[in-house]
């Protein structure tokens, strides 16, 4: 098991001294591009193109919000569907499921701070 954290705090203080007033919205914006980020993830089977593509996109997102262990399971799967590995795909893509649902959670609670 990896030892990044769900959230990488230096990033989010980052994001909020550059964000102000927008790092409601930008909390926002993530969750619902996340939502169909994770949806398509499982609704694109074992199509490894289509995968790689989508988890190379959910990483970038991942990794600009300090999402970091998300972030590395988007690689994993990334390098897995490149090589044509799968059944590891297919377990990768449900780590990641999982693993937004805690993040989600953690944004939303975070976005709750942030709301006036």
């Amino acid at each position: 098991m990896s030892n990044l954290p769900h959230l990488d705090s230096n990033v989010l203080v980052t994001l909020i001294d550059v964000m102000e007033d927008e790092y409601p919205v930008l909390l926002e914006t993530f969750i619902a591009d996340s939502d169909e980020r994770a949806r398509m993830l499982s609704a694109v089977g074992d199509e490894p193109d289509t995968l790689r593509r989508a988890a190379h996109s959910f990483k970038g997102s991942c990794s600009n919000m300090g999402a970091s262990l998300l972030a590395d399971l988007c690689r994993q799967l990334e390098d897995a569907c490149r090589e044509f590995r799968m059944e590891e795909a297919s377990l990768l893509v449900e780590q990641i499921q999982r693993e937004y649902a805690v993040v989600k959670i953690l944004f939303k609670a975070e976005l709750q701070r942030y709301r006036f």
